[in-house]
């Protein structure tokens, strides 16, 4: 009988507007997680003079650029959230190139030995990034979803954000329930509760997912 070195366990991390997703990435990460950020890697694609920003325009108009060149992110929201074809536009302009970045980092990760990797993509659902053929190329083996209720999630917005009501209502339907990436979750975080509750089923969700990462790096 020998030993393997440990493989590196990745998950997909996902939740909705207001669950608190960036909260428990950064709990993973405290416990030392490698946090592959989506969200991060779209604001770094879109830094002001990016290939991606000049691509963002050319597909919206001028009106989604700052004075300085930089992307008006206000406006931008305001376009794709009211309007579901103009986001599936940008979809299609954004996602691509997270895509390529996120592999890039998960294969650095990998590389290093990482114990595990959390994939941080806001729309895994929306975008289908669960598929069966989407997780083999990810190399994901388990979805975790944050999970606060919608009346929860609107009212973060409201007290977050400052939205009104019908546009803190407006961001949460544009995306897929909570409730049903809930029901298509491996694993689950309530985040509607206290902190310290919420960072107690991180903390043993991590240490389960490493220890069954170290038993499958075991071969006889």
């Amino acid at each position: 009988m020998h030993y393997a070195a440990a493989v590196t366990r990745v998950i997909g991390l996902t939740g909705g507007i207001g669950t608190g997703k960036s909260t428990v990435a950064g709990m993973l990460a405290a416990l030392g997680a490698v946090v592959i950020d989506s969200d991060r890697i779209v604001h770094e694609l879109q830094a002001p003079g990016a290939p991606l920003v000049a691509e963002i325009a050319d597909a919206f108009g001028p009106g989604v650029l700052a004075p300085d060149g930089s992307l008006d992110r206000a406006a931008l929201g305001a376009r794709v959230f009211a309007d579901e074809a103009a986001r599936l536009r940008l979809n299609a302009i954004v996602h691509p190139a997270v895509g390529r970045e996120s592999a890039r980092r998960l294969q650095a990760a990998r590389a290093s030995g990482a114990p595990l990797v959390v994939l941080d993509i806001p729309l895994l659902f929306e975008t289908r990034l669960h598929g069966t053929a989407s997780r083999t190329n990810l190399g994901v083996q388990a979805i975790v979803v944050v999970y606060a209720p919608r009346a929860l999630q609107i009212r973060r917005q409201l007290e977050r954000n400052g939205y009104g009501r019908k546009e803190a209502e407006r961001r949460v339907d544009a995306q897929l329930s909570i409730e049903e990436k809930r029901a298509q979750a491996d694993h689950v975080i309530d985040n509607s509760g206290t902190l310290p509750e919420t960072e107690r089923q991180v903390r043993a969700l991590y240490q389960r997912l490493v220890a069954t990462a170290g038993e499958e790096g075991r071969a006889c």
